[in-house]
């Protein structure tokens, strides 16, 4: 079988709690991460950590943690972004000097499921390897900018946290030409982890008990919010890469465009942020993710269980 050529850019921030306010971050990462680990058609050539989730001092030892864990220290982690690109002072990091390295050996697909920052980063660096770039994956993206990313029945409105925290990163994937595919909250709210899931992970392989320990206090933060379960973000985009015929798409065009911030409430347009809308009209071309198959659920488990 010929493998897919993997590198993984990732947040990583199962189990940790948050750095800005009280609580646990997202789990999501680890699924999506160990899913690829486990895949038969996947090789994955390297994984850099960057900022988002949680800290880049939080992010790179789980990623290290799991690469020694699950992978036997077979795959290469290295430490990016700690922060958003400052265009006016580009600093290039491990990790970009990594990917690149790799990208100059084979064409790649890179699955970047936090701040792209470090793919902008490449791309300013070493702007020749835009060819060699297969295609980027990212969790990011919305129809229209009252497409609200609600998490339960409370009213919350959460982020589009990747592309929140670095539009220039995105801007530079479109600008370059590089194939981009989005796996955004249209797909994830259609697939959901419930306690139950969670019981039947815990019997499973050492990296399923793990994930199930880790995920029980941020499964209980959307409870408490009024669901029943979590979306698992992004193992959307690491499922698409697997099997792109368990996930439906369409073609679509990018742009990025300024309104009130919708995370905001009673904001009577005092507040504004960048939103990445994707629909018929003019901007960059992409592949937009929002659905799955009748029997996804079963095949994300069987993914996850073997």
């Amino acid at each position: 079988m010929m493998k897919k050529k993997v590198w993984i850019d990732t947040d990583l921030s199962v189990g940790m709690t948050r750095h800005k306010r009280d609580g646990y971050c997202d789990v999501d990462d680890g699924y999506a991460v160990l899913q690829l680990m486990k895949a038969d058609n996947i090789e994955i050539c390297g994984i850099s950590a960057v900022f988002g989730n949680t800290i880049i001092e939080n992010s790179y030892p789980l990623s290290q943690e799991m690469s020694k864990e699950f992978a036997m220290d077979e795959i290469p982690v290295f430490r990016g972004a700690g922060e958003a690109l400052n265009l006016r002072e580009v600093k290039g990091n491990e990790a970009v000097e990594a990917l690149a390295e790799a990208l100059r050996k084979q064409p790649i697909i890179i699955m970047a499921i936090g701040p792209a920052t470090n793919v902008g980063l490449l791309l300013l660096k070493y702007p020749e390897l835009k060819n060699k770039i297969q295609e980027v994956v990212l969790v990011a993206g919305r129809r229209t900018a009252q497409d609200y990313f609600k998490i339960g029945n409370k009213g919350s409105h959460a982020q589009d946290l990747n592309f929140d925290l670095d539009n220039d990163a995105f801007r530079l994937m479109f600008e370059h030409g590089v194939p981009v595919t989005l796996c955004p909250f249209e797909i994830s709210n259609k697939v959901w982890v419930k306690a139950t899931d969670l019981d039947a992970l815990a019997k499973g392989d050492k990296g399923n008990q793990w994930l199930a320990e880790a995920s029980r206090a941020w499964l209980q933060q959307w409870v408490d919010q009024g669901a029943d379960g979590f979306n698992p973000f992004d193992v959307l985009a690491s499922h698409y890469i697997i099997s792109p015929e368990d996930i439906i798409s369409e073609e679509l065009n990018a742009r990025l465009e300024i309104h009130p911030d919708d995370t905001v409430k009673e904001n009577d347009k005092q507040v504004f942020k960048s939103y990445l809308l994707c629909d018929k009209e003019a901007g960059f071309p992409v592949k937009y993710c929002y659905d799955v198959v009748p029997d996804y659920h079963k095949k994300l488990m069987d993914s996850l269980l073997k």
